[in-house]
């Protein structure tokens, strides 16, 4: 973004103390990650932002958004006094994205949404100018600052969009009023909070409230949930899965060691991505719907998949100290997101002498469910294909007791929350080059600590 105190003042019908004609370069709530120019938004959570004052000028911050009323308001810098800093963001980023005015893409999913983010934006950025959310910047924070962060020649906005409770995609749909909204697929992902799939799928459908009239909903028409409330909806839609009911379709795939092919309906292309699994083949047909809808032919959405790098920590292949393979996996996790990586990973050829092993922390907010959730993965883990595995939380021992008998007792190991450090020396002693090993856990268990020591 590039714009003068004065117009940002103006926009949020406040007034500026300090020099209104300096120009704003850069936002961040941060105070380490400002920048020379940056206007800095002091928010409150665990820690009050404006508490952070002093190192955000310190490291170049040229004003702030300041809450009316708070004490020790900055002289060095220029101030925009506001009842909330966060409103108060979310109205600048809504007046700035006015301006751009670039064509916006929602998505969001209960797994995927990344993903499928990472490969909507390479897909688009064959011929547009395109700017997309950074990481999971996907909340109520992240998704007004990625708006800020686009420069003011964007074309295309792509913006991941994610919730926890009912009412979140509301808001993030009336603030970005979508042209076109993406809706990967419905799982168990915070369950905790919404007590159903169709709940879920209610909260999911709310990107679509303030879709553009002439707007379009691109969804997984694999799923029944999503089908039954699309029909409600006046805009344009199409789907995309492995049923000759899609609008895009899988007519054959192949997953290796390091990439997917897949072959769709009506049309002799054939698509590879760096990736593996039914479930980003899935991703990859979203991407592709983008892709038509923004006039791509299916050679350059070819290109772009084969090219595209996903976000860290998503499928991430990582070679071990002693040579093995490790798939990591870290970033989030659910009962639908584990058994698509644990099918995919025992798909995978392993050497002669070698073994598949699963490394699985808590999945978190199940809620009441948890329990069952958790045991019921005693489905997708066969000893046969996936050789051995190790299991880290208080909400995992519901696995490790249903999964008794099924494993052998040196093929299962279970670990408390507070064990980690004995579970990573158990896989270093355990763990030969030969052997191949997935990692798949919520991001509150922190298994990219196992990652990085076993690297």
């Amino acid at each position: 973004m590039k714009m003068q105190l004065a117009e940002i003042a103006k926009a949020l019908g406040a007034t500026c103390s300090g020099n209104s004609e300096t120009i704003i370069t850069s936002v961040a709530f941060d105070s380490r990650k400002i920048k020379e120019g940056g206007l800095f938004i002091p928010l409150k959570g665990e820690r009050d932002g404006h508490d952070f004052i002093v190192s955000a000028i310190n490291n170049g911050a040229a004003a702030t958004l300041w809450e009316k009323g708070h004490p020790n308001k900055p002289e060095k810098i220029a101030v925009i006094e506001v009842d909330d800093p966060l409103m108060a963001m979310q109205a600048l980023a809504k007046y700035y994205l006015g301006k751009v005015n670039p064509t916006v893409v929602g998505i969001t999913g209960s797994n995927g949404k990344t993903t499928t983010k990472d490969m909507t934006a390479a897909v688009l950025t064959k011929r547009f100018n395109v700017h997309k959310t950074e990481a999971n910047f996907n909340n109520e924070i992240g998704v007004p600052l990625t708006i800020l962060e686009m420069k003011p020649n964007t074309e295309i906005l792509v913006l991941e969009m994610g919730m926890d409770h009912a009412g979140q995609l509301h808001h993030l749909s009336e603030l970005t009023h979508p042209d076109v909204t993406v809706i990967t697929m419905i799982g168990e992902a915070h369950i905790e909070f919404l007590g159903s799939r169709a709940h879920i799928a209610d909260a999911k459908m709310e990107i679509t409230d303030f879709l553009q009239e002439d707007g379009e909903l691109i969804y997984n028409g694999d799923e029944p949930l999503l089908r039954e409330r699309a029909a409600k909806l006046e805009q344009d839609q199409a789907t995309f899965g492995f049923s000759e009911s899609d609008t895009v379709y899988a007519t054959k795939f192949r997953s290796y060691k390091h990439h997917a092919s897949f072959w769709i309906n009506g049309s002799k292309q054939k698509f590879m991505i760096p990736m593996i699994g039914k479930h980003n083949v899935s991703n990859a047909m979203a991407a592709l719907s983008v892709g038509r809808y923004f006039g791509e032919t299916d050679e350059e959405i070819a290109n772009a998949l084969a090219d595209f790098a996903p976000t860290a920590n998503r499928m991430e292949w990582e070679k071990g100290d002693v040579g093995e393979d490790i798939m990591s996996d870290v970033y989030n996790s659910n009962p639908t997101a584990v058994r698509a990586v644990i099918t995919s990973f025992g798909q995978i050829r392993v050497p002669a002498g070698g073994r598949r092993i699963a490394v699985l922390g808590d999945m978190l907010e199940l809620g009441e469910r948890s329990a069952s959730l958790h045991a019921g993965l005693t489905d997708c883990l066969d000893p046969q294909v996936i050789n051995e595995v190790y299991l880290l939380g208080t909400q995992m021992k519901n696995l490790y007791d249903a999964l008794q008998g099924k494993y052998a007792p040196a093929q299962l190991h279970y670990y408390g929350q507070d064990h980690m450090q004995r579970m990573i020396d158990d896989l270093k002693n355990d763990i030969k080059p030969d052997d191949i090993v997935v990692l798949k856990g919520s991001h509150g268990m922190h298994l990219e600590q196992v990652v990085e020591r076993l690297r």
